[in-house]
């Protein structure tokens, strides 16, 4: 459990600083995801309440977190074997409801996650589609 808390503190750390968000502390929150994946459903569930409760401002980099880990657990562990893609579709369409809760600016970079999501098949597109 302290690697969910140590994913925890990572995650709130995206409070130090004002977005954008460095290469770096975006790293560090993936990495510390990666090592709690025996928690992946915590680690999901950390980070779906972050965007529901964070600022408008910190909503985008909650969005990021989101994908930086997807995309890491499909390098390491491959398409068939990553958890986190399977558990974060489950309630996406919540998730992007609480997103789009952002700055007008913003919206843009949301949809613009969204369409890169639709062509690299990180989410099925019947889940994708409807958040449209």
């Amino acid at each position: 459990m302290e690697t969910v808390v140590a994913f925890n503190n990572e995650l709130s750390g995206l409070y130090d600083s004002r977005p954008p968000i460095s290469k770096a502390k975006m790293a560090a929150i993936t990495k510390s995801a990666m090592r709690a994946i025996k928690l992946y459903k915590h680690v999901v569930q950390s980070v779906e309440k972050f965007i529901l409760k964070c600022k408008p401002e910190y909503k985008v980099p909650g969005l990021y977190v989101i994908d930086s880990i997807v995309r890491q657990s499909r390098h390491q562990y491959g398409m068939d074997k990553d958890l986190f893609a399977p558990r974060f579709q489950r309630n996406l369409t919540e998730t992007f409801a609480n997103l789009f809760r952002c700055a007008p600016e913003d919206k843009s970079r949301i949809i613009r996650v969204l369409n890169l999501w639709q062509k690299n098949n990180v989410f099925k597109s019947e889940v994708i589609q409807p958040i449209f």
